[in-house]
């Protein structure tokens, strides 16, 4: 009689109802249980991967191996002085400047806090001084030379020269490799870009290849992004407009060459 009636609870639909709640609930505690394992894991990986990122941008990436030459700014001038002379004389006129040349020009013009300081030796000459000013106040005299001093829209440089503490330009085929040095709030990030370097419509083209911040290479996209905004900006539209009589810069076998109309 016991027996039956056991058998009877046992199999009655109640029971299988309470097993099989409880089969569920033990099925959805498994689950919980592994999306938290599975959330922790998440975030502590994109912790990880955080901290990896900003090590890498943190870390700046070593500067091009570019000469300078305390003489150089002196043919650069002596340079856009023939160039104007040519061009006087209905010849083509045309600017050819090697790596050391355009790095001596700009460590010697920018006046970046890092090229203020003292020279460390004496056989340093001091910088050059900017271009001549016949060039620059007369433009039909000849070619005129990039006042590197002031910006088109007459602002001080001097607020960018703050931030920015050091340039280097390196030139491999057709391409230039810009790499800059700036303060963000107390630290010195780098910043490298490639490019192809070009003139559109009377205004600076460039299109960029590749780029890092620090040592964390930049997606494509990215870079595509950053320089469409520059270059398209109001802000920044004037700044990049070419002298009235450059017709054409390039980079050409490792060499910035500039053509004049």
């Amino acid at each position: 009689m016991m027996a039956a009636l056991l058998t009877a609870a046992l199999t009655s639909p109640c029971i299988y109802h309470r097993i099989a709640r409880l089969k569920l609930s033990g099925s959805l505690m498994a689950e919980v249980s592994l999306a938290k394992k599975v959330y922790q894991i998440v975030t502590w990986s994109s912790l990880v991967l955080l901290i990896i990122v900003l090590a890498l941008v943190l870390r700046k990436s070593p500067p091009p191996d570019v000469a300078y030459d305390p003489h150089a700014s002196a043919r650069v001038e002596q340079k856009f002085t023939a160039a104007g002379q040519a061009k006087s004389a209905g010849q083509p006129a045309q600017v050819q400047l090697d790596s050391t040349e355009l790095n001596s020009y700009l460590k010697d013009n920018l006046e970046l806090p890092s090229s203020q300081q003292a020279p460390a030796s004496g056989n340093v000459a001091a910088p050059v001084t900017a271009a001549p000013q016949s060039a620059l106040a007369n433009p039909a005299s000849g070619p005129s030379l990039p006042d590197l001093n002031s910006s088109a829209d007459g602002t001080s440089i001097e607020q960018v020269q703050s931030q920015v503490k050091d340039v280097k330009v390196d030139m491999d085929g057709d391409l230039v490799k810009a790499y800059v040095v700036f303060d963000f709030h107390g630290k010195d990030l780098s910043l490298e870009l490639d490019g192809h370097l070009g003139a559109q419509d009377g205004y600076l083209k460039f299109e960029p290849v590749a780029g890092k911040l620090g040592s964390l290479p930049l997606p494509q996209s990215t870079l595509d992004a950053a320089v469409e905004k520059l270059m398209n900006s109001p802000e920044n539209r004037d700044k990049l407009k070419l002298p009235d009589d450059i017709n054409d810069i390039k980079i050409e076998n490792g060499q910035a060459v500039l053509s004049y109309k």
